[in-house]
């Protein structure tokens, strides 16, 4: 029990933030290209009170990292915050606008990863070592924003990889493409269930490390 909260408190800042400023990114980014619904709301934020969805963003986390701890082995660890409200045809070309917008969610995890890789580095040059709370928390945060980021990346709608591959493909494609959205999440969970999934995250992990490693 003293391990599994303590991995918690390890994980809590480094999952709130990764989920919360990944939906504020998209509304900002919308807003740039002319949508103001999710400034509108109140959530271009860095309050993550105004983000958090009581069950993705605390209990789906928890009951992952217990289900880990249990098993003693390597989990899948996610979840969601409330989606940002985007209203595509408020952007001024939707389509092309659509793929900034969907990318500004998994960019802002890279950037995050990227800042806990620097204080990773900043916090082992002062002398703390791997069993430091902090070491482990900035470790935690570069984990859980690459496997955001990753995770978001994966080419289904209605997750952001699916809205840069609807605005990628020609228009009749496109259109065709996202039909797959109402059975995008299941698919998910088929994938996750498989083993599946991890196999397609593993590109964008690795570019997403790659990266990291420049700042390690």
């Amino acid at each position: 029990m003293d391990s599994l909260i303590q991995t918690i408190t390890v994980y809590a800042l480094p999952v709130i933030f990764g989920i919360t400023l990944h939906e504020a990114a998209h509304g900002y980014v919308a807003r740039m290209f002319g949508d103001p619904t999710a400034w509108q709301a109140g959530r271009v934020t860095l309050n993550p009170v105004k983000h958090i969805d009581p069950v993705g963003t605390i209990i789906v986390p928890l009951v992952l990292l217990f289900s880990t701890k249990l098993m003693g082995g390597a989990g899948l660890l996610f979840g969601w915050a409330k989606p940002v409200p985007v209203d595509w045809g408020r952007l001024r070309q939707p389509k092309r606008d659509m793929l900034w917008v969907a990318l500004a969610g998994p960019g802002s995890n890279l950037v995050m990863a990227v800042i806990w890789a620097i204080s990773l580095r900043l916090l082992a040059e002062s002398g703390s070592n791997l069993s430091s709370f902090w070491v482990q928390m900035a470790i935690a945060g570069i984990n859980v924003n690459l496997v955001l980021m990753a995770l978001n990346l994966v080419p289904l709608p209605p997750l952001d990889g699916g809205r840069i591959v609807f605005s990628l493909l020609p228009s009749k494609a496109a259109w065709q493409f996202s039909r797959l959205e109402p059975y995008g999440m299941i698919i998910l969970i088929i994938l996750m269930l498989t083993g599946v999934l991890w196999v397609v995250l593993k590109p964008f992990l690795a570019f997403g490390q790659s990266i990291i490693g420049w700042f390690l």
